[in-house]
């Protein structure tokens, strides 16, 4: 009728399973901050969770396929946070980079994460920005190459179609980092350069 006002039904938060963030205080936020989403769900060809030797691999939000707006909040917070060393440390115990690859890469000197670690010191937001920027690359690259192993002799393996290097050589600025997802999405489709 003309002046009855109609109910709304309520707002109905997502629940797991609907694009959910949830967020344990307990665990680091690289390994906690997890999304679920009706999309994105049956996307992975292989569970990131474990490699062939038993070793976890980060299960994240920081994710190529899990980023919509909400996630890209959730991921802006934790780099404005800072990822903490204790993060750091499991990031760097399940992706083989060596400190001096991660200095080089963060734009940091081997000693100044050293303290960072013995002070237990958060990283700056630029340099939690390339963590959060290395794990989702590696993350994709896994996903890609379906096999953790793999996709670390690729890592190292020369390629023409990035100019002759490495694509670990690349990872020291964004534009290298963008220039190996985007040789990685063309390996994914089946695109040869």
């Amino acid at each position: 009728m003309a002046g009855q006002i109609k109910h709304k039904k309520a707002l109905k938060l997502p629940t797991k399973g609907e694009g959910a963030i949830s967020r344990s205080r307990t665990v680091s936020k690289v390994t906690s901050l997890k999304v679920e989403s009706a999309k994105t769900a049956g996307s992975h060809k292989k569970p990131l969770s474990s490699s062939k030797k038993g070793s976890a691999v980060p299960t994240t939000v920081f994710s190529y396929n899990s980023v919509d707006d909400k996630n890209i909040l959730a991921i802006i917070d934790a780099v404005r946070t800072g990822i903490s060393v204790s993060e750091f440390e499991n990031v760097t115990r399940n992706i083989p980079f060596s400190v001096a690859e991660w200095a080089t890469y963060l734009q940091l000197s081997e000693r100044t994460i050293q303290r960072a670690q013995k002070d237990k010191k958060s990283f700056q937001p630029i340099h939690s920005e390339r963590i959060v920027e290395l794990v989702m690359l590696y993350e994709y690259g896994m996903e890609v190459f379906g096999d953790k192993e793999n996709f670390d002799i690729w890592l190292n393996s020369k390629s023409i179609s990035l100019g002759g290097r490495t694509p670990k050589e690349l990872f020291d600025t964004r534009f290298g980092v963008n220039m190996v997802k985007d040789e990685l999405g063309r390996i994914e489709h089946g695109v040869l350069a």
